[in-house]
């Protein structure tokens, strides 16, 4: 057999052996792709399974509507209970990906047939930003082609294991696909469990709109992050922050961006200490802290 032949026989191959646990979510324009997780559940794109309940198309022609379980804002990702029958879930790969690993995506776009698509692992560890702007960690960069609806489609190893789901294209027509260090938050989320990390409640500007705002607002010029907005209802608007502030240390280390202001809440229990600068006052300022608050 020449080469091209073997690697068709494994796409083919994967193809075949993993193809019953791919599912479409969805109708019309609206559409995504999905896999069984477990008995009962399918992970899918949180952005294409909008409202209480989707669509699920599975690979026998069977449709059912689901009802949303769980949703993780920041990945993008949603767990859709639903009766799958005796399909298999797939399970995770053993073992490290690798940059160079052969990889192949399946996807169901609303359900309208499997799509199988060969391809190679560019990076892995990447860092990208999620759906409300936070840094995640351990993302996967991929060449492999996909239509739209794709997006929670499982990415799978050239053994059939899974090692990542697809979510976003990136500049160069690049995928990333969500895995490696993540995968214990997406094992929680399908089991039903609490994923969602603590927020603050704020919005804020970036950093060339933030040195911009400071000078109207004739704050000092320093590293900080600047809150243009408050949620109401949340940690940061019962602890009394308000749009102007500029939040210049949290735990008594000084901020330089929004990422150390992210890692910082992350890393706090059940209340973190800013230090505030509202116009030429310093103060710092207890704010408790509740998981799934924004």
């Amino acid at each position: 057999m020449t080469l091209l032949g073997e690697i068709e026989e494994a796409v083919a191959g994967v193809a075949a052996a993993q193809g019953r646990a791919v599912v479409g979510i969805g109708s019309g324009w609206r559409v995504a792709s999905g896999f069984v997780a477990a008995d009962g559940k399918v992970v899918t794109s949180a952005h294409r399974a909008g409202g209480d309940e989707a669509a699920v198309s599975f690979a026998d022609g069977r449709s059912a509507a689901g009802a949303i379980a769980a949703v993780d804002r920041d990945l993008g990702l949603a767990v859709v209970e639903v009766e799958t029958a005796d399909v298999e879930p797939l399970a995770w790969a053993d073992g490290e990906l690798r940059a160079g690993a052969a990889v192949v995506a399946l996807a169901k776009p609303g359900g309208r047939g499997l799509r199988a698509s060969l391809g190679f692992v560019v990076a892995t560890e990447r860092r990208v930003r999620g759906a409300r702007g936070r840094p995640l960690e351990g993302a996967i960069e991929h060449s492999t082609a996909l239509p739209r609806g794709s997006a929670g489609g499982p990415l799978l190893n050239a053994t059939g294991g899974l090692v990542g789901i697809n979510l976003l294209r990136v500049e160069g027509g690049l995928i990333i696909a969500l895995g490696g260090s993540i995968r214990e938050r997406i094992d929680s989320l399908v089991a039903g469990k609490s994923t969602e990390p603590r927020y603050l409640g704020v919005a804020v500007a970036p950093p060339r709109v933030a040195r911009r705002l400071q000078r109207a607002l004739g704050l000092p010029e320093r590293d900080g992050v600047l809150i243009r907005a408050v949620e109401d209802g949340t940690p940061a608007a019962r602890a009394g922050l308000e749009r102007g502030d500029l939040i210049v240390a949290a735990a008594g280390t000084e901020l330089k961006g929004v990422d150390a202001l992210h890692g910082a809440v992350a890393a706090a229990a059940d209340s973190l200490e800013l230090t505030v600068v509202r116009g030429s006052e310093e103060r710092d300022v207890a704010v408790g802290l509740e998981a799934g608050s924004r």
